[in-house]
């Protein structure tokens, strides 16, 4: 079966900003987003990138534009299965105050548990990611061969759910996972079991200084905004 290159969208407005964008439209790539995105080509070159899917979202049509000004033969296919989570209410607030909402403890420790008021639930945001990456599989199979290579543009909190599907791993581990903007985390499909081969690939080792405000136990619902 196929080879999944998950590349999460690069740095946002929205990753700057400590927002929590969801599916709030508008959300760009800022300065650095899109110089992750222009390197974006040179990184994957030689790989024989057989199908691009993205999801609808702004920041991940712009991530792949420049792969595919790069590579002409390739069109995105836009499926809504690897969108953001849909955050509902908490959609477009700053994560500094979701901090002190009850259910953020849940969604830390329990995500399985956690379902966003107005949105979905993280069980439901897995399923449908999950459910994605099956019919592509079989798509690229068919049309490419067993040994295609294609690539998928999400989101961080998409991509750590399906590394936790490909490892067996009960979604309430999850969070246990990083993937920075721009990253590249790549799953082997074979007939028996996924094989993690990639993850969070940045070339970059910025992220594993020290600092001087160190991060917290959370995890960063939404991703984060990677290596400052």
């Amino acid at each position: 079966m196929p080879t999944l290159i998950l590349v999460r969208h690069g740095r946002s407005t929205a990753n700057t900003e400590g927002l929590l964008a969801g599916w709030t439209p508008g959300v760009a790539l800022d300065e650095r987003g899109a110089a992750q995105a222009a390197a974006l080509p040179g990184r994957l070159a030689g790989l024989p990138v057989s199908e691009v899917v993205t999801s609808p979202l702004q920041r991940c049509q712009e991530t792949i534009r420049p792969l595919l000004d790069a590579r002409p033969e390739l069109r995105a296919h836009t499926d809504d299965r690897i969108g953001e989570c849909d955050y509902g209410d908490w959609s477009g607030r700053k994560l500094a105050e979701l901090m002190d909402e009850p259910l953020m403890e849940v969604v830390q420790a329990h995500p399985s548990a956690a379902a966003f008021p107005g949105g979905e639930s993280m069980r439901a945001m897995q399923t449908r990611a999950a459910e994605a990456v099956r019919e592509w599989n079989a798509r690229v199979e068919r049309d490419h061969g067993a040994d295609a290579v294609y690539l998928m543009c999400s989101h961080g909190d998409i991509i750590k759910s399906l590394v936790a599907d490909a490892l067996g791993l009960h979604l309430d581990l999850f969070q246990r996972i990083s993937v920075e903007p721009c990253s590249i985390t790549a799953i082997r499909y074979t007939r028996l079991r996924p094989f993690l081969v990639r993850l969070g690939d940045t070339g970059d080792l910025a992220s594993l200084i020290p600092r001087e405000d160190p991060p917290a136990g959370d995890a960063p619902v939404g991703g984060g905004a990677g290596a400052p």
